[in-house]
C-alpha cells in the first residue's frame, strides 16, 4: 500500500501554495497501536492528501505536509483507499483538526471552544484497513428529530431493528436534526448503536440561524462533525461531501449554493481522482436546485464514472442530468433523491407503539437506502423502515369484481425505488401473460386517502399534501374466464437489473 501511495506522490505531486500567514505543519502517520497518537517508531505515510478547505498538500516521503491557516481553519485529510481514520465513541471518523484560537462566536447552540495556539505538529492517524472493490454503505436522508421523543421514534423503529448486514459505513444526508441543535450528542449516541463509522452532511435544519454570516452558520455542526465539506476514498470510490446550504442572515433564509470557495476546492479535489474511480457527491439539497449545478456537472463531466445523492424533498426520486444541464457525456448523470428516514417529518397517526407512520408524500414508506459499490459500478436498494427487504412496492386493485367488470379495471403500482429506467409489468392469474405498465404522474391513492382521513385530526402532526409520485405505474386488467380468488402478480426490473415481485389477491365473481 505504501508503494502505491509513493507512486501517487511521484505522479500527482504539486507544490504547496505560498503561505500568506501562519502555516500548519504535521505528519500523517501509520498508527500501529490505533490510539490516535503518534508514538516513537510510527512512521509517516507518503502521498496522502491534506486540505485546509481550499488548498491541498500531499505528504512527502516521510509523511510531512504544510498548509497555510487562518484563525478559522479546519485541516482535514482525504482518507486514502486501504486506510482508516480513528473513530470516537459515537463512531464519528476523526480525520480533521479545528484551528479556532478564539473559538466560535456566541451562538444559541454554541460552537467550538477556543483551541489555543497552533500546535507545533498537527498529525493525522491512519491504520491499514481492508477495503474490497465490492462493498455496501447505508444512506439515511433527513433523520430530522425535533426533540428527544422523535429521536426515540428513530431509535426504536429503525436503528435497533436495522440489519446492517455487511455494510462498511453509513451516511446521513443532512437535516440530521430539526432546528434544535442541543441534541446532536444524543443523536450521535443513537446512530452509534448501528456499530458503523458514520459520515454526516450539513442540512438546512442543522445550521445556526442566529449566525451573522454563512461562514459562521455551521459552528455547532463543526463542533460535532468537523468540516462541512470534505472527501474520502473507500475501495475504488471517491466520496465527496458538499455543503450546499448557504445562509443569508439578512433575509433569514437560505439558498442552495456551495459558493465560489467550495467550488474551487471541489475542482482541486477532483483533479486528484483517478479516471477509473467512481466519484460520488453527497449533499443535502438536490443538485437541480443548486446555483452552481452546471459548474458542478461540468466538473463531473471530466470523470467517466459519477453519481450524486441528496435528500431534503421527503420523497424518493431518480433524476438524470444531460448536456442541457451541463453534463457533457454520452450517458446522463444519475442523481438520487434519497428516501428520508423520518418520512414526512414524523407526521401522521401513531401505530400501536405510538410511532407515527410518517409515510412520504409520494406514497412510499420512510426508510433508507443500501448502496452496493463494485469498482466503478453501483446499485441501490430501497429499505422500508421495520419491513423486510422484499417489500418494494404497493399494488392498488379492487378486492373483488364481477367477471363482466374485470376487463379495463385500473391497477396502480407504487414501486418505491423506481425510476424512468424501471420496467414494470403485471399478469392476472398464475399463468396469465405479462403485460407492461406505464409510468404515470399521479398521486398515490392510498396516501391521498390517508391524508384526507387524517386531516385536522388531533392530537398528532398532520401529513403534508400528496404530490404526483415519480414512481407510480398504471395498467388495466384483461378479460378473463378465471373465477374465485386469483393473484395479480407485479414484476419490476430496475435500472440496475434487480428484479422484485409482489402479489395482490382479487376475488372474481
Amino acid at each position: 500500500m505504501l508503494s502505491a501511495l509513493a507512486l501517487l506522490l511521484t505522479v500527482h505531486a504539486s507544490p504547496v501554495a505560498p503561505a500568506l500567514g501562519p502555516s500548519a505543519r504535521g505528519v500523517v502517520f501509520h498508527d500501529y497501536d490505533r490510539d490516535g497518537v503518534r508514538d516513537p517508531g510510527e512512521r509517516g505515510l507518503p502521498g496522502v492528501l491534506v486540505s485546509n478547505g481550499i488548498e491541498f498538500a500531499r505528504t512527502d516521503a516521510i509523511g510531512s505536509y504544510e498548509l497555510p491557516v487562518t484563525d478559522d481553519t479546519i485541516l482535514f485529510l482525504i482518507k486514502p483507499r486501504g486506510w482508516m481514520t480513528p473513530v470516537d465513541k459515537t463512531q464519528l471518523p476523526k480525520f480533521y483538526y479545528i484551528h479556532k484560537p478564539h473559538g466560535s462566536p456566541t451562538l444559541r447552540y454554541g460552537g467550538v471552544r477556543p483551541t489555543g495556539p497552533l500546535p507545533n505538529s498537527v498529525d493525522f492517524a491512519l491504520y491499514p484497513h481492508d477495503e474490497p472493490l465490492k462493498f455496501r454503505a447505508l444512506f439515511f436522508g433527513d433523520t430530522q428529530s425535533r426533540d428527544l421523543r422523535e429521536l426515540g421514534y428513530l431509535t426504536q423503529s429503525l436503528i435497533t431493528k436495522l440489519d446492517r448486514g455487511d455494510a462498511k459505513f453509513g451516511v446521513t444526508l443532512g437535516d440530521i436534526l430539526f432546528d434544535d441543535l442541543s441534541i446532536f450528542q444524543q443523536h450521535n449516541e443513537a446512530i452509534a448503536l448501528i456499530g458503523l463509522p458514520w459520515y454526516n452532511v450539513l442540512g438546512n435544519h442543522d445550521i445556526n440561524y442566529d449566525a451573522q454570516s454563512d461562514e459562521l452558520s455551521d459552528e455547532t455542526f463543526e463542533k460535532f462533525y468537523g468540516p462541512s465539506y470534505y472527501s474520502f476514498d473507500y475501495g475504488k470510490v471517491h466520496f465527496v461531501v458538499l455543503d450546499d446550504v448557504w445562509w443569508m442572515p439578512a433575509d433569514k433564509r437560505y439558498k442552495a449554493s456551495i459558493g465560489p470557495t467550495q467550488l474551487e476546492w471541489l475542482r482541486r479535489d477532483l483533479s486528484y481522482v483517478n479516471a477509473d474511480s467512481l466519484v460520488v457527491l453527497m449533499m443535502h439539497i438536490p443538485l437541480n436546485e443548486v446555483v452552481e449545478r452546471k459548474e458542478i456537472l461540468a466538473l463531473l463531466s471530466q470523470h467517466p464514472y459519477s453519481l450524486s445523492v441528496a435528500a431534503h424533498t421527503h420523497f424518493q426520486e431518480h433524476r438524470f442530468f444531460g448536456k442541457d444541464d451541463g453534463f457533457d457525456r454520452p450517458e446522463p448523470h444519475h442523481h438520487v433523491v434519497n428516501v428520508t428516514t423520518c418520512g414526512s417529518w414524523w407526521s401522521g397517526a401513531p401505530n400501536e407503539l405510538g410511532i407515527p407512520h410518517s409515510t412520504m408524500r409520494d406514497g412510499a414508506p420512510r426508510g433508507y437506502s443500501v448502496f452496493t459499490f463494485d469498482g466503478a459500478s453501483y446499485s441501490i436498494e430501497y429499505r422500508a423502515a421495520g419491513r423486510e427487504a422484499s417489500y418494494q412496492m404497493n399494488i392498488y386493485a379492487p378486492e373483488a369484481l364481477l367477471a363482466a367488470d374485470v376487463e379495463g379495471t385500473q391497477v396502480l403500482v407504487n414501486v418505491f425505488g423506481g425510476s424512468a429506467k424501471s420496467y414494470v409489468e403485471m399478469r392476472l392469474g398464475p399463468d396469465g401473460p405479462w403485460r407492461p405498465l406505464r409510468r404515470v404522474p399521479m398521486q398515490d391513492p392510498a396516501y391521498a386517502k390517508t391524508f384526507r382521513f387524517e386531516k385536522n385530526t388531533a392530537p398528532f402532526r398532520q401529513l403534508p399534501a400528496p404530490i404526483d409520485s415519480p414512481h407510480l405505474w398504471r395498467g388495466v386488467l384483461p378479460a378473463t374466464t378465471l373465477r374465485g380468488y386469483q393473484p395479480i402478480h407485479v414484476r419490476t426490473r430496475d435500472m440496475f437489473g434487480q428484479t422484485y415481485i409482489a402479489t395482490q389477491g382479487i376475488r372474481i365473481e
